[in-house]
C-alpha cells in the first residue's frame, strides 16, 4: 500500500498538472485571439528616405520645450522600435512628454544590392544626410544626437568628424573601447574569421546573427523565458507584453558584409577607435574632436556591451562637460524596464534642457513642410564604385 505521503504527492502532481492544462487552454485562447502584435505606436511621420533608410519625426502633442531637435540613432542589428515597444514602456513617449522634439532613423532591411555598404556610407553618407535634413528643416546649425548601442558608436564617430553639426551627444550602452573581454560577444568577435563569413554570405543573415546573441545567455534566453511565460499566458495584456519583446528579438535585419567586416576588424579586433587609428573613408577619427557636451550612459549588468567598453569614452573626448551615468540594470532593461521609464527619460530630458541654449519662453513653430523629402546626395555612387572594384576589404 502507498503511504499517506506518497498519496499526497500524487494528489499534488495531478492538481498541478490540471492547473497547467487550464493555463494552456486559456493561453491558447488568448494566442488565437491576437491578430496583430502592435509595436512602435507613438504617432510619427515619414519625412525623409534614402535607399532602405527612413527618417521619422514624432508628432508632439504638447509643447516643445527643448528647442534643439534630437536625432535617435539605433544599431543596425535589431530594430529601433525597442524604444517605443508599447505605450507604458516607451522611452520615446516619455521624452515627448518632457518636451523633446524627436526624430529617429529606421535603417531598414538590407538586400543583396547593399552588400558593399561601408562604415563610410552609413556615417558620412546616410547619417550625415539625416543630420543635414533636420538642421535645414528646423533652421538650426546644430542638433542633438542620441546614439544607442552600435548607433552610439556611430554617433560618437560622427560627432568627432562633424563637431560643428552636433550640439550635444548622448551615448547609451555604446562600445568605444573594445579591448575588454568582460562579455562573451567581445571574446567571440576577437576570434571571428570575419573575412570568411562576409565572403560567404555578403549580407549576413539576421537569423545567423540572432542565434549568436541568444547563445550569449542560452538558458535564460532559450529556456527559462518560455517556462516563465506560463505565469502570464492566462493574462492577455501580460502575454502581449511578452510577445512584443519576442517580436523585437527575432526581428533581425541582415548585416551588409563590408560594414560588418570593418566594424569587427577595426573595432573588436583592432580597437582602433579608442586608439585614434580608425579611418572612415579617408578621414581619421579623433575622439578628442568631441568637444560638445557628452552624456555617456552605461548599464551596470549589461551582457552585450559591458561597462568596461563604454566608460573609457569620457577619458578620450575633448570636452570638459562630460557626464558618466550608471543605470542599475541590463542592456534591454535600459529601454523597457519600469525603472528606466521613471529614471532614464527624465534624466535625459533634464540634461538636454540644461544645455539647450534656447529661449524657453519661445513656442515651437511647425515646419513649413512635413512631406517626405529626398536629398540629391546619396550613397548610390559609392555603392556602385565599390561593386565595380570588388571587395572593399579592410586591412
Amino acid at each position: 500500500m502507498k503511504s499517506t505521503a506518497e498519496n499526497c504527492d500524487v494528489h499534488n502532481f495531478i492538481k498541478e498538472l490540471g492547473e497547467v492544462n487550464t493555463k494552456l487552454i486559456k493561453g491558447t485562447e488568448n494566442l488565437t485571439g491576437i491578430d496583430e502584435i502592435d509595436v512602435g505606436t507613438a504617432p510619427k511621420e515619414l519625412v525623409y528616405e534614402e535607399d532602405k533608410l527612413k527618417l521619422y519625426h514624432y508628432k508632439q502633442e504638447g509643447k516643445v520645450t527643448c528647442g534643439v531637435p534630437v536625432l535617435i540613432v539605433y544599431a543596425l542589428v535589431n530594430r529601433q522600435y525597442i524604444l517605443d515597444l508599447q505605450p507604458d514602456r516607451s522611452i520615446v513617449r516619455n521624452l515627448l512628454q518632457h518636451g523633446m522634439d524627436l526624430y529617429i532613423i529606421d535603417w531598414g532591411y538590407p538586400a543583396k544590392s547593399d552588400m558593399y555598404l561601408t562604415l563610410d556610407d552609413y556615417i558620412t553618407g546616410y547619417l550625415d544626410n539625416c543630420v543635414d535634413f533636420i538642421r535645414k528643416r528646423a533652421g538650426k546649425d546644430k542638433i542633438n544626437l542620441m546614439g544607442i548601442c552600435q548607433g552610439g558608436t556611430f554617433s560618437g564617430i560622427y560627432s568627432a568628424l562633424y563637431p560643428e553639426k552636433v550640439k550635444n551627444l548622448v551615448a547609451m550602452v555604446a562600445p568605444f573601447d573594445f579591448s575588454t573581454n568582460d562579455g562573451l560577444l567581445f571574446s567571440w568577435a576577437k576570434n571571428l574569421n570575419i573575412d570568411s563569413l562576409v565572403d560567404t554570405y555578403r549580407i549576413i543573415p539576421g537569423d545567423f546573427m540572432n542565434s549568436g546573441f541568444l547563445m550569449l545567455m542560452p538558458f535564460t534566453l532559450n529556456i527559462r523565458k518560455y517556462v516563465d511565460m506560463l505565469d502570464v499566458i492566462e493574462d492577455r495584456e501580460k502575454l502581449l507584453n511578452f510577445l512584443r519583446m519576442e517580436k523585437w528579438i527575432f526581428d533581425s535585419p541582415g548585416q551588409p558584409g563590408e560594414c560588418l567586416r570593418q566594424f569587427v576588424k577595426d573595432c573588436y579586433q583592432g580597437n582602433k577607435l579608442i586608439k585614434g587609428e580608425l579611418r572612415v573613408g579617408d578621414r581619421l577619427v579623433d575622439l578628442k574632436n568631441i568637444t560638445m557636451p557628452l552624456l555617456n550612459i552605461y548599464a551596470s549588468a549589461d551582457h552585450l556591451v559591458p561597462p568596461a567598453a563604454t566608460r573609457p569614452l569620457n577619458d578620450a573626448v575633448g570636452t570638459t562637460d562630460k557626464t558618466l551615468y550608471e543605470f542599475k540594470g541590463g542592456h534591454i532593461g535600459l529601454f523597457v524596464g519600469s525603472k528606466s521609464q521613471k529614471e532614464l527619460a527624465p534624466t535625459l530630458a533634464t540634461w538636454l534642457h540644461k544645455r539647450d541654449g534656447e529661449d524657453q519662453t519661445k513656442t515651437s513653430t511647425k515646419p513649413e513642410s512635413t512631406g517626405t523629402k529626398k536629398t540629391g546626395r546619396t550613397t548610390s555612387d559609392r555603392k556602385r564604385s565599390l561593386k565595380d572594384t570588388g571587395r572593399n576589404k579592410t586591412k
